[in-house]
């Protein structure tokens, strides 16, 4: 394969680079097969991107090489893909918007590979439209207990007037999503550190809401803190930099119910693609505003 090879995406002209370069060793997943990946998935990718400042995690020489994680445009970045200036604790920032496919293969192929996008979108910071739960295991438990607090998160999330979906991080633990009418950090941050404190009162021997890394051990680490409007979470159907090409993947509540084994909730690119093309987005409902909650039913 040629080192550079020029082409055209929806009309916007790019030269790709060392397509042949193998940035997963352990299973020998080339740049081309990632670029492949996300030209597919965009369909449904792209509605969960568009017009949240993104980040990135960056991986040129593969995931067992150094890696980079970085909120500035990368180095190389066409003048044609959007950004938005932010005013955020560090300053005004300008970041890319992942709008279309001719961004998301630029950036793609700057080895932008892993993505992470915030709870608002363009310039405002403080009208989150979505609510996010991380639910992270610590040692001693895994995706099985994950699976079973999210279904307990999610009953009381609904009995508050929430609709909620899910998808796996990609990595250890599950991501729980709620949409949002466009509400203050402070609201909706209040509402998750209330929940997770909540089921860490009702639930002390599965679930832990505090940081600490000490008392995580046996324990769910309800993660309510990505709803800061300074963090970040991996956004829906991103390519992960872990050992073998992992996705962060939206899933079923039967799924989750049914999860017996971590393998049961991983998929390969591969997979999720076969998965949109069978089942369309599973996170399709997020995006519907009629879905959005503006927390008045919800303890604070």
């Amino acid at each position: 394969m040629p080192e550079r090879t020029a082409t055209t995406v929806e009309g916007r002209s790019l030269v790709l680079s060392n397509l042949d370069k193998v940035l997963w060793p352990a299973t020998g997943t080339t740049k081309a097969e990632a670029l492949h990946y996300y030209a597919r998935i965009a369909p449904a990718m792209l509605p969960h991107l568009r017009e949240r400042p993104a980040s990135f995690v960056r991986f040129p020489d593969g995931v067992e090489a150094e890696r980079f994680y970085t909120k500035n445009p990368p180095p190389g970045l066409p003048e044609w893909v959007a950004t938005v200036r932010v005013n955020g604790k560090d300053g005004v920032r300008s970041h890319v918007v992942v709008n279309d496919l001719p961004s998301l293969m630029a950036l793609a192929n700057l080895a932008a590979l892993e993505m992470h996008v915030p709870q608002w979108r363009d310039s405002r910071p403080d009208s989150h439209d979505r609510l996010v739960i991380d639910l992270d295991p610590g040692p001693g438990v895994g995706l099985v207990e994950c699976c079973h607090v999210a279904l307990l998160l999610r009953e009381a999330m609904e009995e508050e007037g929430l609709s909620v979906w899910a998808k796996t991080s990609g990595a250890k633990g599950l991501h729980l999503y709620a949409p949002l009418t466009g509400l203050p950090e402070a609201r909706v941050s209040g509402y998750a550190k209330s929940l997770a404190r909540r089921f860490e009162d009702s639930h002390p021997d599965l679930v832990v809401h505090r940081m600490a890394k000490a008392l995580r051990p046996g324990k769910v680490f309800v993660d309510w803190s990505q709803n800061a409007t300074a963090k970040t979470t991996a956004a829906p159907y991103t390519l992960r930099a872990r050992p073998v090409p992992a996705v962060s993947t939206p899933v079923s509540w039967e799924e989750i119910a049914e999860c017996a084994s971590p393998e049961d909730l991983a998929f390969t690119p591969e997979q999720v693609v076969e998965r949109v093309a069978e089942h369309g987005d599973l996170l399709e409902g997020l995006l519907d505003p009629a879905a959005a909650s503006d927390l008045s039913d919800a303890h604070a």
